[in-house]
């Protein structure tokens, strides 16, 4: 599971909607679910915006395991 599944499965856990979601961001429905569907990137602004917004670090969002 990379990061963009684990971002759908947080939008689906927390019941909102790409437009929501969206709103988050900046961004309209449709082109958060560009984000989802992999036809736009995610940038890092975003990124940051929804790991506070989740409350999740960047690391474990991205299995980045610095050990």
């Amino acid at each position: 599971m990379d990061y963009l599944d684990k971002l759908i499965a947080l939008r689906i856990d927390n019941d909102l909607s790409q437009k929501e979601v969206g709103k988050i961001i900046n961004k309209s429905q449709q082109g958060y679910d560009h984000i989802e569907k992999r036809r736009a990137k995610l940038t890092i602004e975003d990124l940051i915006k929804l790991c506070h917004y989740y409350k999740i670090s960047a690391d474990e969002l991205l299995e980045i395991n610095l050990k």
